[in-house]
């Protein structure tokens, strides 16, 4: 596996590193050959200031002496004959004509003879300032170096000045001896850097190869991938991120693996639901067509078979209509404040005529209190009638149904009770599904789906519906809360 991070990272890290390495040499050559010539001129100017000194403490007598003689070496002559041999530089003593007076009478010395800005230095000695001149031009010519300091008489005043000058060898070597040392002990710091940069490089890009293969697996479809990394820093977060992502897609594999799983159910009972009527309503058409039922009596029989058959199948899809509406996240319920109290009379005026049928007594129990809810009103009323309607159905001939709505622990609560046949334990917890209904002959013509209905509405409405079933009574409850906090609905909480 190719690691193109790590050569980036080390190519970038030793470009750097050479770039620093130039500026620091050009640096340390400019200032260590400044530094070294400013010692150097230093020096210099205290031998010049020690021999224009010793010039000036020589006696009248001596320098009368000096100048008498023919041979022109002695006094000053003599002396700077000495200095020259010790000091290995050029010495003048001129005066402000540039005529050197070390001789027994005044010569004009030669220009060509002179240091360069000779006429200058002289100028300001005489001004009484001890002053310089280089006469280097390049970074790499050799450097040379002229000092001028003024010589006092007994009067104190300038009689003279001394010109010093010599060139400053050696500096170019010193300076290029120096770079060497620099650029060697860089070069040798450049090599363990090289390594740790390596080091460092595979290091750093471990972690992103890491995530790497997580992302190809996560991509492949293993959303149970994890980086498991634990970093503070970006890289941890970035690997954070991606566990977060495989968390969130495995929750999404899991719940389209259930969606999958609900929808092929949802076909095979819509199937299975539709097959009996469509079944029907073939063979009583092929009858009625092919005159094997020609009495009047059996074919009105025969189309009131089909009717009840067509309105069970009109039913079924007006139902799984509502059903898909309301677990649609984008279907908008018309939602106002609205009066339980009303929905619930509403409610119990229409669901009387069934149970008058069966002379079931219809019982109407409210606190007297006014329920304010914000909520679709119809889609309210459609789930009180699937309650009442169902404690109508499964209720004996002369049974009795209470319907109640009142305060509990600060919620509304409507109840609807029936006295009927208890739900056993091993159906309760399916009875909101979809399609589940029992093979009593109550429920023959249900389309199995207006509890799962009703538990929609009441989620819409972030209600909250459960039933309890004895074998005295059943019991639906829907609870619509006023805080976020669930309670528990128990018989003994409703009025009966």
């Amino acid at each position: 596996m190719k690691r193109k991070m790590v050569y980036k990272l080390s190519a970038m890290f030793m470009t750097v590193l050479l770039l620093f390495t130039i500026v620091l040499g050009s640096v340390f050559f400019l200032l260590f050959r400044r530094h070294t010539i400013e010692i150097y001129r230093d020096d210099m100017k205290n031998r010049a200031q020690s021999i224009a000194d010793t010039l000036s403490s020589l006696s009248d007598e001596t320098r009368s002496e000096g100048h008498g003689r023919g041979n022109g070496m002695g006094g000053y002559g003599a002396y700077l004959h000495v200095m020259d041999g010790l000091t290995m530089d050029n010495v003048w003593i001129v005066d402000r004509k540039l005529q050197s007076i070390t001789h027994g009478h005044n010569e004009t010395t030669k220009t060509e003879d002179l240091p360069e800005d000779a006429e200058h230095i002289v100028e300001e000695v005489f001004q009484g300032e001890i002053t310089y001149s280089d006469s280097f031009s390049g970074m790499l010519d050799n450097p040379s170096l002229t000092i001028g300091v003024p010589i006092y008489d007994s009067d104190n005043k300038i009689m003279g000045a001394v010109l010093l000058h010599s060139p400053v060898s050696g500096v170019d070597d010193a300076v290029k001896y120096g770079v060497f040392v620099l650029f060697l002990g860089v070069g040798a710091a450049t090599v363990f850097a090289l390594v740790a940069a390596i080091l460092f490089s595979w290091n750093f890009t471990k972690p992103l190869f890491r995530m790497k293969n997580t992302a190809l697996k996560l991509a492949a479809g293993d959303y149970t991938a994890k980086t498991e990394l634990k970093q503070e820093d970006e890289i941890g977060e970035l690997a954070n991120t991606i566990d977060l992502l495989a968390g969130r897609l495995e929750e999404l594999e899991h719940h389209r693996e259930t969606l999958d799983q609900a929808k092929e159910e949802f076909f095979s009972n819509v199937s299975h639901e539709l097959r009996t009527p469509v079944a029907v309503l073939r063979g009583s058409l092929e009858n009625l067509r092919d005159g094997t039922v020609s009495e009047p009596g059996e074919v009105l029989e025969y189309y009131e078979q089909m009717l009840g058959e067509s309105r069970y199948i009109e039913r079924l899809v007006n139902d799984l209509l509502d059903l898909s509406r309301l677990q649609d996240a984008g279907f908008k319920l018309d939602m106002k404040v609205v009066m339980l109290n009303e929905i619930a009379r509403d409610s119990v005026r229409t669901i009387r005529q069934r149970a008058d049928k069966k002379s079931i007594s219809l019982e109407y129990l409210c606190d007297g209190k006014e329920f304010e809810v914000d909520g679709d009103y119809v889609r309210i009323r459609q789930m009180f009638l699937i309650l009442l309607d169902n404690a109508v159905k499964f209720s004996k001939e002369g049974g009795r149904v209470n319907v109640c709505l009142e305060e509990v622990e600060g919620n509304s609560v409507f109840g609807v009770t029936n006295y009927g046949k208890m739900i056993s334990k091993e159906e309760l917890p399916y009875i909101f599904e979809r399609f589940h209904k029992n093979s009593d002959s109550e429920n023959r013509v249900g389309s199995g789906l207006g509890l799962a209905i009703a538990k929609q509405i009441a989620l819409r409405h972030d209600a909250r519906i459960q039933v309890l079933s004895n074998e005295e009574k059943t019991q639906f409850s829907i609870c619509f809360l006023k805080s976020s906090l669930p309670i528990e609905i128990t018989a003994s909480k409703i009025k009966r």
